[in-house]
């Protein structure tokens, strides 16, 4: 039987076993009848492991279960550092310097991870942006562990 030191050592390996191991127990519960004992580690239900493979049922099942999930996506103009003194004199019509160069690209965020880059674009009288340069996922991984 496995010790909860072991289950640590597990998670901190694969950052989505914790995910695996919810969607599996979501799917075992969906699919009981409403009077059966609902399982889990603790029932001494065997745990299936998470297939990885795209071509399985229940990968697509998985991966629809988070294709819902709200994220912020933000369009980064540029940034800058002041003094809390600065902020507290702002008043309608101050301008704040940014670090970024007009005609740059803007950055796209998601829940504040850089995924692209793209160019302010109006349509409709609405503002947009048309990505110019969408960051591949490696790359992603590389930015997160460096910052």
């Amino acid at each position: 039987m496995a010790t909860e030191e072991d289950n640590k050592d597990a998670g901190a390996e694969d950052p989505f076993a914790g995910w695996a191991e919810a969607l599996e127990e979501q799917k075992r519960t969906d699919d009981k009848p409403a009077d059966a004992e609902q399982g889990g580690p603790l029932s001494g239900e065997p745990v299936r492991p998470f297939s990885g493979s795209a071509g399985s049922d229940g990968t697509v099942n998985d991966i629809n279960m988070v294709l819902d999930i709200p994220v912020q996506l933000s369009v980064e103009l540029g940034r800058t550092k002041v003094p809390i003194k600065y902020i507290l004199q702002l008043a309608q019509g101050s301008v704040v310097e940014l670090d970024a160069l007009a005609g740059e690209p803007m950055d796209v965020l998601v829940n504040g991870y850089l995924i692209a880059q793209g160019e302010v674009v109006v349509v409709n009288d609405k503002f947009g942006i048309r990505l110019t340069d969408v960051v591949t996922p490696s790359e992603r991984l590389r930015r997160v562990s460096r910052g």
